[in-house]
C-alpha cells in the first residue's frame, strides 16, 4: 500500500500559523519539536514532517479502516534530508512505514509504504490542481493549494 501527501508552500504560509503558542504540540512529538527549532529552515521541517506522518496515516487509515488521526502518535524517525531529497521513518500503533520525499521550491511531497522496496516502484506524479482531473488509476492522490499530487504503484 501506498500513501501520498503534498503541501503548496505558498498557501500553507497563507493559511498556517505554525509558530503561534501551542500548534507544535498538538502535531508533534518533543523530538520532532527540537529538530524543528533546531532547524535553520524551520518552516521547511515543519512541512516535511507533516507530510511524512499525512502519508503513513494514508496507508495505515485505508489498511485498518480506522479513521482516529492523532498526529502526535504518528513519529518521524530516522529523517535524513540531502539536498532536495528526505527519506526516514513514522511508526504509528507499532507500524512502521518508510517515506521518501522531495522538497521543491514550491511545494514538499512525500510517500510513504509498507516496505522500502515498495517506495522504489511507485511513479509520482505532481500537476497543477486545476480541475481535479486525475490521469489513469493512481494507487493514492493528494492535492493542496496549487498542486495536485498522483501515485502509481
Amino acid at each position: 500500500m501506498i500513501g501520498i501527501d503534498i503541501v503548496d508552500l505558498a498557501q500553507a504560509e497563507k493559511d498556517s500559523n505554525w509558530k503561534r503558542s501551542g500548534y507544535l504540540n498538538k502535531l508533534f512529538t518533543t523530538e520532532e519539536q527540537f529538530m524543528i527549532s533546531s532547524d535553520i529552515q524551520p518552516d521547511i521541517l515543519v512541512w516535511l514532517l507533516w507530510t511524512m506522518k499525512e502519508a503513513a496515516y494514508k496507508i495505515h487509515s485505508n489498511h485498518n479502516k480506522l479513521r482516529e488521526f492523532a498526529p502526535v502518535k504518528l513519529v518521524c524517525s530516522n529523517l535524513i534530508i540531502y539536498d532536495d531529497t528526505a527519506t526516514g521513518n513514522v511508526s504509528y500503533n507499532d507500524q512502521l512505514y518508510f517515506t521518501k520525499s522531495i522538497i521543491a521550491g514550491d511545494y514538499i511531497h512525500s510517500i510513504s509504504a509498507q516496505t522500502k522496496q515498495e517506495l522504489e516502484t511507485v511513479h509520482i506524479e505532481i500537476l497543477p490542481n486545476s480541475n481535479g482531473n486525475r490521469p489513469g488509476n493512481p494507487t493514492s492522490v493528494s492535492h493542496h493549494g496549487r498542486f495536485l499530487a498522483l501515485a502509481y504503484a
